[in-house]
């Protein structure tokens, strides 16, 4: 312990010195180039990381809830619009985007561990897993999909009379948000009996 106090006693020693060899005017720049390009290398990393490709990468997801995915209208339909994952998954502003990739860090960890490593074991964590999205959606109001469907812009005239006296109802007022209603839109449920009321029955998981 006394030698790794006495080697960061040196350390700050040599770092708080004034600089023998460079003027003040090379090391501020120096410190400003070395910022840009570390927060350009950070930008980049991110970016790399809410991409599609990258989000299946692993076969737990890959086989899983992305093949679910391609199953939906979400994936494939008349207007050639497609959602990808970071679009349901990662909040677009920056700095809620930091903390869900802080959160994603359980899932490398469930990478290495083996957590969902199988078809089976994906099913038995599928309502787990379920409700933590569904927990994240609620919290914020279900932003991500309002960042594609928006309330102002829809026009009720244009869907059937059911969708259109809910929404008129539960989203216009502000009463409820797109995932209390819209849960398994883009992958299948878990069983959801005795989970929610309203909800009955088990929707298949396979």
């Amino acid at each position: 312990m006394k030698g790794l106090l006495s080697l960061a006693g040196r350390f700050w020693r040599v770092f708080s010195r004034p600089s023998v060899h460079f003027s003040l005017g090379f090391l501020t720049l120096g410190g400003f180039l070395a910022g840009v390009m570390f927060w350009g290398g950070f930008n980049t990393a991110l970016e790399v990381t809410n991409k599609e490709a990258f989000c299946i990468s692993c076969h737990e997801m890959k086989n899983n809830p992305y093949e679910e995915l391609k199953q939906t209208i979400h994936f494939t339909n008349r207007s050639g619009v497609r959602a990808t994952c970071p679009d349901c998954h990662v909040p677009h502003d920056w700095t809620q985007k930091i903390g869900r990739k802080m959160q994603a860090s359980k899932e490398v960890w469930g990478k290495i561990f083996g957590t969902i490593d199988t078809r089976e074991k994906f099913l038995d964590k599928r309502l787990e897993l379920a409700t933590h999205e569904w927990d994240r959606l609620k919290s914020n109001n279900s932003l991500e999909c309002r960042n594609c469907h928006s309330a102002e812009s829809m026009d009720i005239t244009r869907q059937n009379p059911r969708a259109a006296k809910m929404h008129e109802t539960y989203l216009f007022t502000g009463e409820r948000t797109c995932i209390d209603c819209h849960k398994g839109i883009a992958h299948r449920l878990p069983d959801m009996k005795g989970v929610e009321p309203g909800w009955t029955g088990t929707v298949s998981a396979k």
